[in-house]
């Protein structure tokens, strides 16, 4: 994943309002529980959602990349952060809120990960509780051969980033070039990224098979939709 990136990675999507994103996602919770109080990010990365969310909530994070949670606790040094796998997790409570976002859901590739780690998060939802999880794109909507150029452009940091879209089976591959340009001088690197593509069925499916309620918003804060899923209260 963001084995070399990691460095740029808040430099790479400066371009998301991540503010914007958590406003709309606080809506939403507060349309469904005014009262909620607890939240846990999964696959928080850097820490930019928790960060927003922080000043509504008892947060805490979870991402595999451990270079990642290192970032996420620079920035936010008061907060819990796990670096564990969102397949199979366990943290032995439950959260009024549990979030998985900007696609983080696609990174475990298969079917069978998406199910695990739908099945992990809702066993960390109270009952009454919300488990919201951004997708990536369903396999109708993907286009191969594409071809993405993004320019990260600072005062001392430049970045030029570029893939062409392609498929193996069932994964989405990304194989990305960086041109990075710095006062020390210019580097270039490739990271290999691959995203599972699953339908609309089977993200549903997921969640039902976890004992959820489902619905989905067909924007979500990015323009990639939102699932919406209520843990059934028992009884």
């Amino acid at each position: 994943m963001f084995t070399k990136s990691f460095r740029f990675y808040d430099a790479l999507y400066r371009f998301k309002d991540y503010s914007a994103a958590a406003e709309q996602l606080h809506d939403l919770v507060h349309e469904h529980d005014p009262r909620a109080e607890s939240l846990l990010d999964v696959g928080c990365g850097t820490g930019k959602h928790l960060e927003r969310f922080n000043q509504w909530y008892r947060v805490e994070g979870l991402d595999l990349d451990p270079h990642m949670i290192a970032i996420a606790r620079q920035r936010l040094p008061d907060v819990r952060l796990h670096e564990a796998d969102m397949q199979d997790f366990d943290l032995g409570r439950t959260f009024d809120v549990v979030t998985c976002l900007f696609s983080s859901i696609a990174y475990v590739r298969t079917l069978g990960g998406l199910q695990r780690s739908v099945r992990r998060m809702a066993s960390h939802v109270r009952p009454g509780g919300l488990l919201i999880v951004e997708p990536w794109l369903e396999p109708e909507q993907y286009r191969v051969g594409q071809v993405t150029a993004n320019l990260a452009d600072e005062p001392d940091l430049k970045i030029a980033w570029m893939y062409t879209s392609e498929i193996e089976g069932h994964v989405s591959i990304f194989d990305i070039t960086y041109l990075v340009g710095t006062p020390a001088g210019i580097d270039h690197f490739t990271e290999r990224h691959e995203m599972g593509l699953y339908t609309a069925d089977q993200y549903r499916g997921a969640f039902e098979a976890a004992g959820m309620d489902v619905m989905h918003q067909q924007e979500g804060p990015f323009g990639r939709g939102l699932y919406v899923a209520t843990q059934r209260q028992s009884g």
